[in-house]
């Protein structure tokens, strides 16, 4: 049986493994792409190695800090969170890059304000659900403000447009509000409200409605928009049961689109196959169990929350994108998290990892 104590062991390991597998995967992606257009084949990984340090850093920062901190700062980080969604629309802080506009610039640095957003509705969701505990019942207090606050950054990331960051994140947020015990027909008829306005979104952004099409067939236009997606079946496909070796890997030789960010995993399963697949699977799967046992074992309501909530945040973005890549869902454009190239979600989810290790302390410390 493992010990409460051996869990914080076990998530930074599970963590650790699974950051040292993005950057020898990163550089795998990615050193053709990059010496082609930068001339430099260490250029992606050279950058995903300062984003993992500068990750590792603010871990440590945030596992020292209480986490009991952030339900006194609640409001200010949801404002300061909603106030950076909002800059994506200001002249000079605001600019696209992949054909939407998702990214603010702050002097030297640059980030996507959905991921920190994520963490900021988490954190509300955990302290509002502890808080209104003996009301979480009614409609006005337990359910409306549960979901028109978060509905409210959930727009505004759909605004971006990115559907696929705002569906996930209505997910965390219904899986959250469900376990807080908020009644199962709010959600229900939450659900069905919904329905309309998702189906408005897609017609009104064709690329959507193209990623639809594709999903459902993507050998119709295998040369096309379905391109992405074949090439994605062949990588996952051609690497069997050992793979074809590290660095071996055909698909990312400018055939497979994206392949160290949102389809690094097809590369995993070709490179690795599916034994490489499989370890992966695993440490998310144990992930996922430490998550819920420090969240089981929290000494109060809120960090009982707030542990389920970052474990689904991570857990449930992996589980979408692993099924995206293996055709299982329509293209939603997420990272794989802790594995996929980009600083901010690396950033994000080492964060909620040092605040699910705070949990783990004072739980060890009662």
């Amino acid at each position: 049986m493992i010990r409460l104590k051996d869990i914080d062991r076990l998530l930074i390991v599970s963590t650790l493994l699974l950051v040292a597998t993005g950057v020898v995967m990163v550089w795998s992606t990615s050193y053709i792409f990059a010496m082609k257009r930068y001339g430099d084949e260490y250029f992606f990984v050279k950058k995903h190695l300062t984003f993992a340090v500068g990750g590792i850093i603010l871990f440590i920062i945030a596992a020292r800090i209480p986490y009991t901190m952030y339900r006194k700062m609640v409001y200010p980080i949801l404002f300061l969170a909603a106030a950076f969604l909002v800059c994506i629309y200001v002249p000079r802080l605001g600019f696209s890059a992949g054909g939407a506009r998702r990214w603010v610039r702050l002097g030297p640095v640059a980030f996507q304000p959905s991921e920190p957003a994520k963490l900021a509705v988490v954190v509300f969701l955990a302290y509002s659900l502890a808080a209104k505990a003996d009301k979480i019942k009614t409609f006005a207090i337990g359910f409306l403000p549960n979901v028109l606050i978060p509905g409210v950054i959930i727009g505004l990331i759909l605004l971006e447009p990115d559907l696929g960051t705002a569906v996930t994140l209505a997910l965390i947020v219904g899986l959250m509000v469900f376990i807080g015990g908020v009644r199962f027909r709010y959600l229900l008829a939450l659900g069905a409200a919904a329905l309309p306005l998702i189906y408005v979104v897609i017609h009104n952004f064709g690329y959507m409605m193209d990623r639809i099409t594709v999903f459902l067939d993507p050998w119709k236009d295998p040369e096309g928009k379905g391109f992405q997606m074949v090439q994605s079946f062949l990588a996952v496909g051609s690497g069997g049961i050992h793979g074809v070796g590290l660095g071996e890997g055909k698909q990312k030789l400018f055939y497979l689109p994206e392949a160290h960010t949102d389809f690094i995993f097809s590369v995993i399963g070709e490179e690795l196959g599916l034994i490489g697949i499989g370890f992966v699977i695993f440490f998310y799967l144990v992930f996922l169990y430490c998550g819920v046992k420090i969240a089981l074992k929290a000494r109060d309501l809120y960090g009982t929350y707030l542990a389920l909530g970052l474990t689904f945040m991570v857990v449930l973005q992996a589980a979408v994108n692993m099924a995206v890549v293996l055709g299982l869902l329509p293209p939603k454009g997420l990272p794989l998290p802790f594995i996929s190239y980009g600083g901010t979600s690396l950033a994000v989810n080492l964060i909620a990892v040092g605040i699910m290790l705070n949990i783990c302390i004072k739980e060890n410390e009662a």
